[in-house]
């Protein structure tokens, strides 16, 4: 497990700079991080052995299991429930079809490993797209001002460079936060796609799984139907065709063992949760931003809070002057600086836009 862990540690890397928010790190770290896992972790023979084993009598066992794997295996979800396994049944859904029975063919298994790297990749994306946006301006604002012993000098200097930065560019740092905040969106948007793509992936059984789950642990153990051994049978029926001695067309039927299921059941069960609470801490977090948008005097109460050093009225004064990207930029510099930098950087923005400090 160290080991796959150790494949992902670059994505979870503190960055030195902060350019984003707790929210955006849950999507492409936090996500991003656990679906590589999943993917790892179906991958390796390590925790599930072979994926699929084939019992059948005339055929060898590895051309069996290589036929099933690729051209599918099925179970009759009719014949899931309801009859008792050991005496009606080898085991649920694993019967002889017979005329008018509905078959469920499993060949998503083939593929569980590149969707979930794909879906890893598409979570980083509006990272991704931000980075570049981005373009290292918050680590260039902040340089030299992270640390608390940093030179008087060179700090006056710094805080001089700064100023004149915000002189000559105040109210024109819209686009740049627009910009965060499309990715922000972005972020929202890929959550919700992700539902619904892993729902159709797994045959329209994803949106209500984790709900089915919960319910089936609450359920008497004489009554409860496994909803994860509808979605993710560990035994299944695969159909081999071949020609006999004569020459004649021989159907032979076989069941596979589908190891690589167990582990199946428990990621999807654990990113129905996950995507659920994701969406629902995006959307929030969505909602907060808008109020942020609309309201100058929140915006003015979230820099007081950034800025818990600085004055009150040289707060007000700022925030009085800025923009909606104006103030997105100041508070991105105060959370990567050190609280006194910070607090004397807001004291001479307030001089300079009161007319007061008209050095240059």
């Amino acid at each position: 497990m160290l080991n796959l862990l150790k494949s992902v540690k670059g994505v979870l890397k503190p960055k030195v700079v902060c350019n984003d928010n707790n929210v955006f790190r849950l999507h492409y770290k936090a996500t991003t991080s656990l679906l590589l896992v999943c993917c790892l972790l179906v991958t390796s023979k390590q925790y599930i052995g072979d994926p699929i084993d084939c019992i059948v009598d005339g055929v060898k066992g590895k051309v069996m299991d290589t036929y099933c794997w690729i051209h599918s295996t099925f179970t009759v979800p009719s014949r899931a429930f309801g009859k008792q396994v050991g005496e009606h049944i080898p085991h649920p859904g694993v019967v002889t079809p017979e005329e008018g029975d509905e078959l469920k063919y499993h060949k998503y298994y083939q593929w569980v490993a590149f969707t979930l790297f794909f879906q890893a990749m598409l979570f980083y994306v509006p990272h991704y797209l931000w980075k570049m946006w981005e373009g290292g301006k918050c680590q260039m604002l902040v340089m030299d001002m992270q640390s608390p012993v940093t030179k008087e000098e060179a700090r006056r200097d710094r805080q001089k460079l700064i100023t004149n930065y915000f002189s000559l560019n105040l109210h024109h740092h819209n686009f740049y936060a627009v910009r965060f905040f499309c990715c922000e969106v972005l972020n929202f948007l890929n959550v919700i796609a992700q539902i619904f793509f892993t729902d159709l992936f797994l045959g329209y059984e994803f949106t209500t799984y984790g709900s089915r789950v919960v319910e089936f642990a609450n359920m008497d153990q004489e009554d409860r139907p496994d909803p994860m051994a509808l979605v993710f049978p560990k035994m299944t029926k695969c159909t081999f065709h071949k020609y006999g001695a004569s020459g004649t067309v021989q159907r032979i039927d076989g069941l596979c063992v589908l190891s690589v299921n167990i582990i199946n059941e428990k990621i999807y069960v654990m990113l129905w949760f996950w995507f659920i609470v994701l969406a629902v801490v995006t959307g929030l977090a969505l909602l907060y931003r808008l109020a942020q948008m609309l309201s100058p005097q929140l915006r003015l109460q979230l820099l007081m809070m950034r800025a818990r050093l600085a004055s009150h009225h040289d707060v007000a004064i700022v925030a009085r002057k800025c923009q909606i990207g104006d103030w997105f930029v100041l508070c991105q510099m105060g959370k990567n600086m050190d609280p006194i930098a910070f607090k004397e950087l807001i004291g001479k923005l307030a001089m300079r836009f009161e007319g007061k400090d008209t050095e240059a």
